[in-house]
């Protein structure tokens, strides 16, 4: 029998090693191998006899809790059955919201008493710096999140029901409006996906709005609603809106500019809203793509959406720091935004989230032409594995194709780009954000650099 003081060192140090972080980690690792189980499962299948294979069940798992679009099923809508395509429904939901953060809304709403751990869980979920907003920015969220899929489904019922039942038609539309808000780029629409709507503005409108809402993030959406006027919104939101917009233009005229006649006006402007990390689509990337246009198209998916949003990427904000940053050392000067100085441990979070995140992604091409070798060209991988970390969800058409083994590494780099680089490295480093002084200093020295 174990001496009590041993008990209570060996709690303590596995409240050490679990730490909050890790708990959030976990919690996205839970959902995908419940929801794998649960797709894996003849029920889910429209013919019971051909369930969806293991392998296949744990990707789109994957690619729904991490809200990226990716699937190895060409046509969702006719391989799963309204079991199926419920429990997709709900992985993206919960995925885009995160466990935690539906979690923690229950907890509050029923009155529980939340001890400091969880809190300490619940603030790192949703990247704050203290306790004191945790409560309000739950359920702002949460009912954020309702208010919009409820308006989304909606607009997408005066699409769907021309074409479907009036059931059929609601069932598309929750499902559509819950993937576009979240940012997923699923739809059970069928295998021509959303290049049939390609001409429809109102599904267009719709997708596009959620698209953008969800990607904005959900502080920057309470700042528009409540605040209103620009010089009341908060450092973050003046960046987050700068960008994307700044962002969004150049980018449906330079994906205009570079296809040329190929594509119309307005699927220039969905496929750059989509772009950089919903991942819907109203034309065949594998065959109208543009060399250029598709250059343009990793540089965008690797940009992402902003922090606190259901988007991935590495955020429009760690860009502008970047790009600041730069601005500031050319001239010599240091990096003032908007009356206010960028910390340097801000940039330096920057510079090692963007490294780790190419280091990441380069391993992955890399896995995948060694496990697929000769299969696919270069251009159709390195296109896969951007999307893929950036959560996007376009492919140029060999998702489907992939090995098992490159089905894995599609399935880690979803999973990498969800949680974020800095994240993962945190788990080692739990000081990154935090970085403690010491009492040892040591000379400097200059290393040639260039």
């Amino acid at each position: 029998m174990l001496e009590p003081k041993r008990v209570e060192k060996s709690k303590t140090k596995y409240k050490k090693c679990f730490s909050p972080l890790l708990t959030i980690f976990s919690s996205f690792v839970l959902v995908i191998l419940i929801g794998t189980i649960l797709l894996a499962l003849p029920i889910a299948a429209s013919n019971p006899s051909e369930p969806v294979k293991f392998v296949d069940a744990l990707f789109i798992s994957t690619s729904a809790v991490c809200v990226t679009g990716l699937t190895t099923i060409p046509n969702l809508s006719i391989t799963l059955s309204v079991f199926g395509k419920v429990i997709l429904a709900l992985l993206i939901q919960i995925g885009g919201l995160g466990l935690v953060t539906i979690i923690s809304f229950f907890l509050l709403s029923t009155g529980r008493k939340i001890t400091f751990r969880t809190k300490k869980v619940m603030r790192d979920a949703l990247n704050q710096s203290s306790f004191s907003q945790i409560k309000l920015l739950v359920r702002y969220i949460i009912f954020t999140s309702i208010i919009f899929e409820t308006l989304g489904t909606i607009m997408n019922m005066f699409v769907f029901t021309n074409d479907y039942s009036f059931w059929t038609a609601l069932g598309i539309s929750v499902f559509h409006s819950i993937s576009s808000f979240n940012n997923a780029g699923f739809d059970i629409i069928g295998s021509s996906s959303m290049s049939v709507y390609s001409g429809n503005w109102l599904l267009n409108f719709s997708t596009c709005l959620l698209v953008l809402c969800g990607g904005l993030g959900f502080m920057v959406i309470h700042d528009i609603i409540r605040k209103h006027r620009w010089k009341d919104f908060s450092i973050q939101s003046k960046i987050v809106l700068t960008m994307n917009t700044s962002i969004l233009i150049i980018s449906i005229l330079a994906i205009k500019l570079l296809q040329g006649g190929t594509i119309t006006w307005m699927q220039a402007i969905f496929y750059s809203v989509n772009l950089r990390t919903a991942g819907f689509s109203t034309f065949d990337l594998g065959q109208l793509l543009t060399p250029g246009a598709s250059f343009l198209s990793l540089l965008l998916m690797f940009i992402g959406g902003s922090p606190l949003s259901t988007a991935g990427g590495i955020k429009t904000t760690t860009l502008f720091v970047l790009i600041m940053a730069f601005i500031s050392y050319a001239k010599g000067k240091k990096t003032i935004v908007f009356k206010r100085e960028i910390t340097k441990q801000a940039k330096y979070k920057a510079f090692l989230l963007v490294i780790s995140a190419l280091f990441g992604v380069f391993i992955g091409i890399f896995l995948i032409l060694l496990f697929d070798d000769g299969k696919f060209s270069m251009q159709d991988v390195i296109f896969e594995c951007f999307s893929a970390f950036g959560t996007v969800g376009l492919s140029r058409g060999i998702t489907s194709q992939l090995s098992s083994p490159s089905k894995i590494v599609i399935c880690f780099l979803m999973y990498f780009g969800r949680i974020g680089p800095v994240s993962v490295l945190t788990i080692w480093n739990p000081m990154i954000n935090n970085p403690r002084k010491t009492n040892v200093d040591y000379l400097s020295t200059d290393i040639m650099i260039g």
